[in-house]
């Protein structure tokens, strides 16, 4: 369904900082590197445990939605491990026309894709790529690990051809009560439990922790749409499936 937002101001930060965690940028930046890269080759084992909508099907279906088609030279911000550059390939048709970008290289060292496509360290706010060189952005559950929403919007824009398109995937908190609660149960008491119990490396459950911590904190929707808009894209709307996962939706003119 699509959901009508009402007009907010852009934001910079997705979230204030989570005091547990860190303190400021800096701590920030520091802790997440930390905790990706030392949960890199636990994380695609992980988040099949949580996947709950957001398996491969999933994400096919939500690039279709957006746009993407064979042929696109597609970007793909936090790339990770590569869960949703899996599917962007299965829809362009060619590994050599996407790209990845992501602060952690043991992340993307972790990707059965590593040596498939094309992979470059850098962070949404500071793509190392040319200007109008992508048909499609992508961005796969990362909008929360961002620094700067607004600088990273304007690089997208700058990064996309005339006309390209932008999907960003992501979990937001369910609006009524029981969801939330229902949710937060799950993925900040049950995932943790279970990366536990199945072995995975002692930041594996923290990292967990954290997800539901910064999505509980995260700046509303309508925020997100007008800080999009703000950065010069243009046909930003969100879908939702399920209450909770948001696509992120829009288009550089031209």
């Amino acid at each position: 369904m699509n959901q009508p937002e009402p007009a907010r101001d852009p934001v910079r930060e997705p979230h204030q900082p989570i005091e547990a965690y860190y303190r400021t940028e800096a701590e920030r930046a520091g802790f997440l590197r930390e905790i990706f890269d030392s949960t890199a080759t636990d994380y695609d084992k992980v988040e099949r445990m949580l996947a709950l909508g957001t398996g491969p099907w999933y994400r096919r279906q939500a690039l279709k939605r957006a746009g993407l088609a064979p042929g696109m030279q597609v970007v793909d911000v936090g790339f990770g491990t590569g869960l949703v550059a899996q599917q962007a390939i299965a829809i362009i048709g060619d590994p050599a026309l996407l790209t990845g970008v992501d602060p952690s290289p043991a992340m993307m060292g972790a990707s059965p894709l590593a040596q498939k496509v094309k992979l470059v360290e850098g962070k949404a706010e500071r793509i190392p790529l040319p200007d109008n060189s992508a048909d499609f952005i992508s961005m796969g559950y990362a909008l929360r690990h961002i620094g700067d929403l607004s600088a990273a919007f304007r690089e997208f824009h700058r990064v996309l051809k005339p006309g390209g398109r932008l999907c960003i995937l992501e979990i937001t908190k369910p609006e009524g009560r029981l969801g939330t609660a229902l949710l937060k149960g799950y993925m900040r008491g049950w995932v943790p439990l279970a990366a536990w119990l199945s072995g995975s490396g002692t930041h594996t459950p923290k990292i967990w922790r954290y997800y539901w911590d910064s999505i509980e904190a995260c700046a509303p929707p309508a925020s997100i749409m007008q800080t999009l808009r703000t950065a010069g894209l243009e046909n930003v709307d969100r879908y939702v499936e399920l209450g909770t996962f948001s696509e992120y939706r829009a288009r550089k003119p031209g």
